[in-house]
């Protein structure tokens, strides 16, 4: 099969018809600092609650190590992800009709059905991807053996995700002196989610724009030799580079808030290359239904009603207006 017919037919543009697939935001400097290589690197199996709070505090972003996934895992979960989107458009849709997992592309901006909130041409994001809701895999069985041998290894990689999540939010809430009653249910295991995506190659336009998840953390296996990921630190764009057995976890909007503004989630965005693809996998997790977000910066809100307004804003304006929307003595 021609690769190009596994791609979305909206993304089989010829390079020189994606000149409207750009950033409307990118107002910044369009060449990011590439070396040394800046990250912070916090190591889980000797977790320093010091660096902890400074790359939470002034990055949003750190790279992990001694993470316990086991590399193996985390090599099949990137062989099978590139099988399975080397599939036919058409089988990748058909395959995903009527099931949990959701196939999406052109935006990462999804309804909670999996619908996904469209922008116009003028906003397309060089992107295709499934999003897989954890807490459903188990009710999720399908004759594609790539899809069923997917769902069997994301069983087992959720596993080691949410006691990342768990130990590091546990970690940042010790930190910051946080009195919650359950420090799991802000990292609600049933919340957990998983998004895998490819970025077909292109000369121009963006894999995604600059944006800020709306997670608590999220926490990204991307590809071992293709970079892409950009973060936003001092005015500047540094590409966080491709390391074999290493995880990039990044702080979002839910973990800003709850920090009262202590933490940042991380301003990123996704650059494609003009000749080779890039795969990431990417697990998300949220505060459960329940979780009331208390601090002394946001009138209080659930993450559903954060996830209510983003999606409002989205369809009427085009863009995410994000924690702005809660900000106290705020007229948005």
């Amino acid at each position: 099969m021609n690769n190009l017919d596994s791609y979305p037919p909206i993304l089989r543009l010829p390079n020189n018809h994606s000149q409207n697939l750009h950033d409307p935001n990118d107002k910044m400097d369009p060449n990011p600092i590439q070396d040394p290589d800046p990250i912070p690197i916090i190591d889980l199996k000797s977790l320093n609650h010091k660096n902890l709070d400074e790359a939470c505090k002034e990055w949003g972003l750190f790279r992990l190590v001694n993470h316990g996934v086991p590399i193996t895992l985390l090599e099949q979960l990137q062989d099978l992800t590139k099988e399975l989107f080397s599939l036919s458009f058409e089988s990748k849709q058909e395959a995903c009709n009527e099931s949990p997992i959701t196939y999406f592309w052109g935006t990462p901006a999804l309804t909670p059905s999996g619908t996904a909130i469209t922008r116009g041409p003028q906003n397309i994001n060089w992107v295709e991807g499934f999003d897989v809701p954890l807490c459903q895999l188990s009710q999720f069985q399908h004759h594609l053996p790539s899809l069923e041998s997917m769902r069997l290894l994301l069983m087992d990689y959720a596993t080691h995700l949410s006691r990342i999540a768990t130990t590091l939010f546990e970690a940042m809430a010790k930190n910051l002196e946080l009195n919650l009653k359950s420090t799991k249910s802000y990292v609600s295991e049933k919340t957990g989610l998983v998004r895998v995506y490819r970025y077909p190659c292109t000369e121009v336009g963006w894999g995604m724009e600059v944006h800020t998840d709306s997670s608590v953390l999220s926490i990204l296996n991307q590809d071992d030799h293709v970079s892409g990921l950009q973060v936003l630190k001092d005015d500047q764009w540094l590409t966080v580079k491709p390391i074999s057995n290493t995880l990039i976890v990044n702080l979002g909007d839910m973990m800003q808030a709850i920090s009262s503004d202590i933490y940042k989630s991380a301003s990123h965005r996704v650059k494609v290359e003009k000749d080779i693809e890039r795969i990431s996998i990417c697990y998300f997790v949220f505060p459960g239904d329940d979780i009331v977000i208390e601090s002394s910066k946001y009138n209080p809100f659930t993450y559903n009603e954060f996830r209510a307004q983003v999606q409002k804003d989205i369809k009427a304006l085009g863009h995410k207006v994000g924690l702005a929307r809660f900000q106290l003595n705020q007229d948005c």
